[in-house]
């Protein structure tokens, strides 16, 4: 089974070299990071709001806790929301996430 990882950073840069740590690690398929999102949020007991750049992490199931872990570790924020769950895929998708670091040339 896949799984995918959501997860808010404060800027692009943040995402992407992170994104490219966690494939150099071997801990996500593929990371897409979009354009901005206005966020509104409670922290510190405070309303607050911002901007930020929603990021959807691509892995393997059995991969699913370890790039959480690491992706908490390397991220910005103090407390960062990372949310993952398991997912259904199709066969290619499937293959490929299940074969990470294995070379596969499939473009998402």
């Amino acid at each position: 089974m896949s799984a995918l990882i959501y997860c808010p950073f404060p800027d692009t840069q943040s995402a992407r070299k992170i994104g490219e740590q966690l494939l150099d690690e071997g801990l996500i398929g593929c990371i897409n990071v979009g354009g901005p999102i206005q966020s509104l949020f409670i922290w510190g007991g405070e309303k607050g709001e911002g901007e930020e750049y929603p990021a959807l992490l691509k892995t393997d199931e059995d991969l699913l806790e370890l790039a959480i872990s690491r992706l908490e570790e390397l991220h910005p924020y103090d407390a960062p929301a990372v949310l993952g769950w398991q997912c259904v895929a199709g066969k290619t998708a499937e293959s490929w996430l299940r074969n990470l670091g294995g070379g596969g040339n499939i473009r998402h």
